[in-house]
């Protein structure tokens, strides 16, 4: 039974601790990255540590539509045939992303300065995201683009003139359009430099001077020329520092443990989740830095400890921005006050973030007045227990993980229903969080034959 066949719930039994050592999967954001760029380069690259999850899948899946041959991914490992900047082919079909938000922005970049027209369709969560975002400073480099009329996908790319380098300042900080115009970039005439308002995650630059294109990175402006080669190199994809996020909070709240998270990436643009963890006086300790595929790893031991509520700095927020649903459920077992400012891209996530975390938790028990840009929460201290009950998923794989996570302070079985977007991001994650201490139990049912009929139909609206 698929994925899109049935639904999926978490159950929890509460209480427990996290205790052992475990390896989450390979980081997502480097997974996109490394199947694009080794399909655009030269020669064969070898990929290890890809997360098969449902949107790298996707990535790759467009990719061979457009003519890549790859062998794998098997046990995270995977071969792509790369046929050079100019290599790509023009799909038969509409290329279907899914639910992936990067997989979408950073491909409208990339398809822009090729020969041939291509689509791009996600399912019904991706298809309300705003894309207004990539298509416009994509349109000033003279990409043609057609949307809807609010600037959502499907979006239809057209082949261009030709594509001009821009000198663009980003109004929010963002690593997708960041890199969506970078990609674009290798084909347009001259120098695109991007600015940005605050430090996002530059895996993009970082991968691009792995595979021998040169940037230039000065402060908070990354530049880089069309016209270059791209050229196969191995690639070793850390952990996900999103993924270890749950149990870098599960290990926190739940006394009694003492986990150790191995070879998590630790790129400065994404350890906000530590910084803002260990400001609210969380345990964690980093052990054998080390580089890996031109990323910064540790191993990371995390022990329980009594968590207080801060004031984010905002500094922070993009730093942190994927981890937030982790770290509200630290704030609601931390003693006092944890205030949120400066986040609205929260609100236009897989689900809105802000609101929908507000509603679980209040559901449990805790104070939770969401904001226009952030949330505060008033959390229930070291002694305090969350109720149980059931919670909404909402289709949202990081709402139904922080949930599940919560079980561990809870006095009461918890259920998180509208779980199976969980496989997007993190496959494994119930059968991983068991093996360490989470009481969690799946329970799949298959769906009605008109609601499955209605959600197709809503994916094709």
């Amino acid at each position: 039974m698929t994925a899109s066949a049935h639904s999926l719930s978490f159950e929890l039994a509460p209480g427990g601790a996290l205790r052992g050592e475990l390896r989450v999967p390979g980081d997502k954001s480097i997974s996109h990255r490394a199947v694009m760029l080794a399909a655009l380069a030269e020669g064969e690259t070898e990929i290890e540590g890809f997360l098969e999850g449902a949107d790298s899948l996707a990535t790759l899946a467009a990719f061979r539509a457009m003519g890549v041959e790859a062998d794998g991914p098997i046990a995270g490992r995977l071969r792509v045939s790369g046929v050079g900047l100019q290599g790509l082919q023009a799909p038969q079909q509409a290329l279907d992303l899914g639910n992936s938000g990067t997989s979408m922005r950073l491909l409208s970049g990339l398809l822009a300065g090729q020969r041939f027209a291509s689509t791009l369709i996600g399912d019904a969560s991706l298809s309300r995201r705003p894309m207004g975002r990539v298509i416009d400073p994509l349109t000033q480099m003279g990409a043609r683009i057609e949307a809807t009329p609010e600037g959502r996908s499907p979006l239809r790319l057209l082949p261009a003139e030709a594509l001009v380098g821009i000198d663009y300042a980003l109004p929010v900080a963002s690593a997708q359009v960041k890199s969506s115009l970078l990609l674009a970039g290798l084909y347009a005439q001259g120098e695109t430099c991007v600015t940005e308002p605050a430090p996002t995650r530059d895996h993009t630059e970082r991968m691009l001077a792995a595979f021998g294109y040169p940037v230039r990175r000065q402060g908070n402006r990354v530049c880089l020329s069309g016209g270059g080669r791209l050229i196969a190199t191995p690639i070793r994809i850390p952990a996900d520092i999103s993924s270890a996020a749950f149990f870098l909070v599960g290990a926190s709240i739940a006394p009694g443990s003492d986990l150790t998270l191995t070879e998590v990436g630790m790129n400065p643009t994404r350890i906000g989740v530590v910084n803002i963890l260990r400001q609210m006086g969380a345990d964690i300790a980093i052990e054998r830095p080390r580089e890996l595929g031109g990323e910064p790893v540790a191993d990371l031991r995390v022990r329980a400890a009594a968590l207080h509520g801060i004031a984010i700095p905002e500094e922070q927020v993009p730093l942190a921005i994927d981890e937030f649903p982790a770290l509200f459920i630290a704030a609601a077992c931390a003693d006092g006050e944890t205030l949120l400012t400066g986040a609205a891209e929260l609100r236009v996530k897989e689900s809105d973030r802000i609101q929908v975390m507000a509603g679980g938790l209040s559901a449990l028990g805790v104070e939770a007045e969401p904001r226009p840009d952030g949330i505060l929460i008033r959390g229930i201290g070291a002694a305090g227990l969350l109720g149980g009950g059931r919670v909404a998923g909402h289709g949202d794989h990081r709402i139904a993980m922080a949930f599940a996570i919560s079980a561990l302070r809870a006095i009461a079985p918890i259920q998180i229903d509208d779980c199976a977007n969980v496989e997007t991001s993190f496959p494994g994650f119930a059968g991983l969080a068991a093996g360490v201490g989470l009481q969690i139990t799946e329970r799949r049912a298959e769906k009605h034959a008109e609601e499955h009929a209605k959600e197709h139909a809503e994916e094709r609206a």
